[in-house]
């Protein structure tokens, strides 16, 4: 079922489509103003940050519970919750990882853990790490890849992973099969072609030495930034092309054509991509190969505009946090979410909507006792996890 990617660039065209995604010229000019802002914002910082050295990034590290010294499979696992809260839907996921022969290292970019938290997620892990929130996801992989590489030396997988999706809502080892029974390369759920077409990075899984060593070489020589628009385009939007530029196979699970034809050939889909999107207003009344061709030309985000999809035609096995926090495109049904978790799901309503309260909850503020007590446990730990 994995679909390949085209190295294509995406072309003016589909660029414009990638910003402009309320489909107005309105929305461009105000996205492009935006980004202008972030880049300006943010490059005397990356200068200072160049040329001073910067912080250590690494606040904690220590060795989990579950240390897999021979490992052949590998994940970099990144959180962020503001209160530092490791929810039992983060430690199922890390759970699931682990029983699919994952040797996970489990790094957490929130200011401060509780030590509960810090524990129970040692529980499933290999290697667990607390980070400052620099170079958002991307950033933490680098930073934590060179140590991996040194413990799993031999690792043939790689998992690129992190807390941005609800779930799994549905089980997630066929999910894994799927991925494994693709042979070498690199692989992901969902494709993008949204800015040129790219896997989603919330889950990236490279497979066999080479694409595992190269994936390893992309991370150690990515130029991180404070701006969130510079890491995503010199990371999610340039992996797949350098690494088809390297020869390795990527493909997507839910490719972008695939989850199109999915939707259009349900009724009740075609309803909901309709009010999804001012451009889609009138696609019931376009002929199937007009629907096809408007969508493949109006590229959409895969895990918002077509998230019930998603879930009830294909199995996908997880919900976009964000989709379900905040809803920025403002689509409709969304709060419907609870109807697509089956009674039997690895991870229930309940557990779910947990997690999205502890994400909400304000941040938790260390006494001077506690701060002094960490920084005197940093050094020793830091130490003892090398």
């Amino acid at each position: 079922m994995l679909t390949p990617l085209s190295p294509q660039d995406p072309g003016l065209r589909r660029a414009i489509h990638g910003y402009s995604t309320a489909g107005t010229w309105r929305r461009l000019a105000y996205r492009v103003g935006q980004v202008g802002l972030e880049i300006a914002g943010a490059l005397p910082q990356d200068a200072a940050r160049a040329l001073g050295g910067g912080a250590p990034p690494l606040l904690r590290l220590e060795a989990g519970v579950d240390p897999r010294p021979s490992a052949a499979a590998v994940a970099l696992y990144v959180h962020f919750a503001a209160a530092g809260t490791v929810s039992e839907m983060v430690r199922r996921q890390l759970a699931g990882l682990a029983e699919a022969g994952f040797a996970i290292v489990f790094i957490s970019m929130a200011g401060t853990v509780p030590e509960a938290d810090w524990q129970a997620a040692r529980q499933h892990c290999a290697l667990v790490a607390q980070r400052r929130n620099f170079g958002r996801d991307f950033g933490a992989w680098q930073d934590l890849a060179v140590e991996a590489r040194r413990r799993w030396p031999g690792a043939t997988e790689l998992l690129l992973a992190n807390d941005s999706v609800l779930g799994p809502i549905l089980p997630l080892p066929p999910v894994l099969a799927a991925l494994r029974a693709g042979g070498e390369g690199v692989f992901g759920l969902t494709e993008s072609i949204q800015g040129g077409p790219h896997l989603q990075s919330y889950f990236l899984l490279a497979r066999g030495a080479a694409a595992t060593g190269d994936l390893f070489g992309f991370l150690a020589g990515m130029h991180m930034s404070h701006s969130k628009w510079l890491v995503v385009q010199r990371g999610e939007l340039r992996l797949a092309r350098w690494m088809h530029g390297r020869g390795h196979h990527v493909a997507a699970l839910f490719g972008y054509h695939r989850l199109v034809a999915a939707a259009l050939a349900d009724p009740d889909e075609r309803a909901r991509l309709a009010a999804s999107h001012p451009l889609l207003r009138d696609l019931e009344a376009l002929d199937p190969a007009a629907r096809a061709a408007l969508l493949l030309g109006q590229p959409l985000n895969p895990t918002h505009h077509f998230w019930h999809a998603l879930v009830r035609r294909l199995g996908f096995p997880f919900l976009k946090t964000e989709l379900i926090r905040r809803n920025p495109g403002r689509l409709p049904g969304v709060a419907g979410w609870r109807d697509l978790v089956p009674a039997d799901s690895p991870c229930p309503v309940p557990m779910i909507e947990a997690h999205l309260q502890a994400m909400d909850a304000p941040q938790t503020i260390q006494t001077q006792e506690n701060e002094t007590a960490a920084a005197r446990k940093t050094g020793q730990e830091s130490r003892n996890a090398a």
